[in-house]
């Protein structure tokens, strides 16, 4: 197999030989072209010069002999029907009649007949002009020849010197291409070596190619790589410590699971066997235990609900379905639920009329989870705000450090020092996922001790709003 350094002085040895050689017979018969049609429209224009003169001759011959002597020319007159009557190179009498020449015969319908030809008369190949001029009163025809081997001569002198400098161009050539050649053949040993010198992980290697900046971009390519290697180890130390890291959080979130799951099921198993064991119960208390059977079982089903829906939006499985609706309506209906789920806490609304292009029933379990949130970080009232802008919920709760601001919307986290029933930290998870299909954002407020606000813009939601009072 050839090296760079040898295909590309081969390829350009090639590609300057190629291009001479097709030069060349391309310029041999462009070149022969041009000199016999230059020589065609010199026998035209000696024809009309000494057509200038046929009237002052004295006779045919005499003026066919001064042609001849003057130009170098075989000259010859025939009349109309092709009868010789002078010929300066040969006794016309030995030439038959040239009535069927094609010159002769282009000459009686054209301005000039043009033929190139054999002349079996002197047994060589002619380049005939002819052209029916006046003489003496008639019309005769006046034809100019000159052989082709003559005319060849002066092509193969001027073609032999064109060769001549296509010999010495591919000379240069070949010179050019070793030469370049060589010096990539020099660029690329320094490459070489380069690379050498870092698989003996020498990363301090020089390379500065002289010649070719192709081979500089190369080089700048190599040292990039060079850089990444010497990273690699560094990124895969810390992809193990992340895959670590997530391994822990997919073990804290089953542990979470679990331990959600562990106390109404417990609630369920405890009062069931309570119920199995004591046939004779009080009917009441076993209604009262059925009712906590119910309740802690709508608790699993409202967390698997809530992990469900949560693993749905993070995946992009759930799109909304926008329709128009009054926010202020969806948001005395969801007080309304919340105030009878939770009768001993107070939930006040504040809003005015806003209609909105949303999905409702997302936008439902949007407010639904950030009131219920409140409700379970405060003892006192809770409030909903809507305003043109935006919708708000404040509590008077325990507040939420700053530490935990950016924490408090990730899937699964809690406030630590706060727990109960029925919370997985899926709420303001789900709340910020559905915000994010509706183009809005959750913003958080908070002061520890004072309480928090959470809020979200309408500025995307295409609404008009107009005032109302509560």
């Amino acid at each position: 197999m050839l090296k760079i350094h040898q295909l590309f002085f081969l390829n350009t040895l090639a590609l300057f030989t190629g291009t001479l050689v097709i030069a060349s017979f391309v310029g041999y018969y462009t070149l022969k072209d041009m000199i016999v049609n230059d020589h065609i429209d010199n026998l035209k224009r000696t024809i009309e010069l000494v057509a200038l003169k046929s009237n002052h001759s004295q006779n045919a011959d005499h003026y066919i002999k001064v042609i001849h002597n003057q130009t170098d020319y075989r000259a010859s007159m025939f009349d109309t029907n092709g009868n010789v009557l002078a010929e300066s190179n040969i006794d016309k009498r030995s030439i038959s009649p040239h009535n069927n020449r094609i010159e002769i015969m282009h000459a009686a319908i054209e301005p000039y007949g043009v033929a190139i030809r054999y002349s079996a008369t002197f047994d060589e190949d002619y380049v005939f002009v002819a052209k029916q001029i006046s003489f003496q009163g008639d019309i005769v025809v006046l034809r100019l020849g000159v052989t082709l081997s003559s005319i060849m001569h002066h092509f193969y002198t001027l073609w032999f010197k064109l060769a001549a400098s296509f010999v010495l161009f591919i000379f240069i050539a070949i010179i050019v291409a070793y030469k370049i050649s060589k010096k990539a053949q020099y660029d690329i040993a320094q490459i070489t070596q380069y690379l050498h010198e870092i698989s003996n992980k020498n990363y301090m290697a020089v390379l500065k190619p002289e010649y070719f900046r192709e081979f500089l971009q190369i080089t700048l390519l190599l040292k990039n790589l060079v850089k990444k290697l010497r990273n690699r180890d560094k990124q895969k130390r810390k992809y193990t410590a992340r895959l670590r890291l997530i391994n822990k959080q997919q073990n804290d979130i089953l542990s979470a699971i679990s331990h959600e799951f562990k106390n109404p099921v417990a609630a369920i198993v405890g009062y069931t066997e309570t119920l199995s064991e004591d046939s004779n119960l009080n009917l009441a208390i076993r209604e009262k235990f059925l009712g906590k059977i119910h309740s802690n079982a709508m608790k699993i089903s409202t967390m698997l609900d809530r992990l469900a829906l949560s693993v749905k939006l993070e995946n992009n499985d759930l799109s909304i379905k926008p329709t128009t609706f009054d926010l202020d309506a969806l948001c005395r209906d969801v007080t309304c639920a919340l105030q009878a789920k939770y009768p001993s806490r107070t939930i006040h609304y504040e809003g005015l009329t806003k209609e909105v292009v949303a999905d409702k029933t997302m936008l439902d379990l949007v407010i639904t989870n950030l009131i219920d949130n409140a409700i379970k970080y405060s003892e006192k009232e809770v409030t909903l705000t809507l305003t043109d802008q935006n919708i708000q919920v404040s509590d008077q709760g325990i507040g939420i450090a700053p530490h935990e601001l950016e924490l408090i919307s990730s899937k699964f986290y809690r406030v630590q020092k706060n727990s109960w029933d029925n919370s997985m930290g899926l709420g303001l998870a789900i709340v910020s996922y559905i915000l994010k299909l509706h183009d809005s954002t959750l913003h958080i407020q908070s002061t520890l001790g004072v309480g928090s606000t959470f809020s979200f813009s309408l500025g995307t939601f295409h609404a008009k709003a107009q005032l109302r009072h509560p």
